[in-house]
């Protein structure tokens, strides 16, 4: 069973900038779509941005466009989440999952195999 593992998280001041990656516990025959998701403290998991397998299609949470880009190195199996103009508000766990299918999606069902997360803290 591949299980993501999520790293890149810390502390950063608000207007500061962080990279996530994702990257599958061990490496799979085929690619697949990658969500990623936060859960800030006391919150629902909301949705922030995927990528589908090739790596040509993305989506984003309204609050994250044009700050966060979502993007995918096959030769390292891993995704990337480069976060840019980080406000108090993008505190949160952030997690990713393997999609079905295609992707991306935007639906937390459609992901599955999450990581444990990694702590993303803005400081004002």
């Amino acid at each position: 069973q591949v299980q993501m593992v999520e790293s890149g998280g810390g502390l950063v001041q608000a207007g500061g900038s962080l990279r996530l990656s994702c990257a599958p516990s061990r490496r799979a025959s085929v690619t697949y779509a990658v969500g990623w998701f936060r859960q800030a403290h006391g919150a629902e998991r909301e949705f922030v941005a995927a990528i589908g397998r090739s790596g040509e299609h993305a989506l984003y949470a309204d609050s994250v466009k044009g700050r966060f880009t979502i993007s995918r190195d096959f030769a390292e199996n891993t995704v990337y989440l480069e976060m840019n103009r980080l406000n108090p508000n993008d505190t949160a766990v952030y997690s990713c999952g393997k999609g079905y299918g295609l992707g991306p999606y935007s639906a937390r069902e459609q992901y599955d195999s999450w990581g444990q997360g990694t702590q993303v803290t803005v400081s004002t």
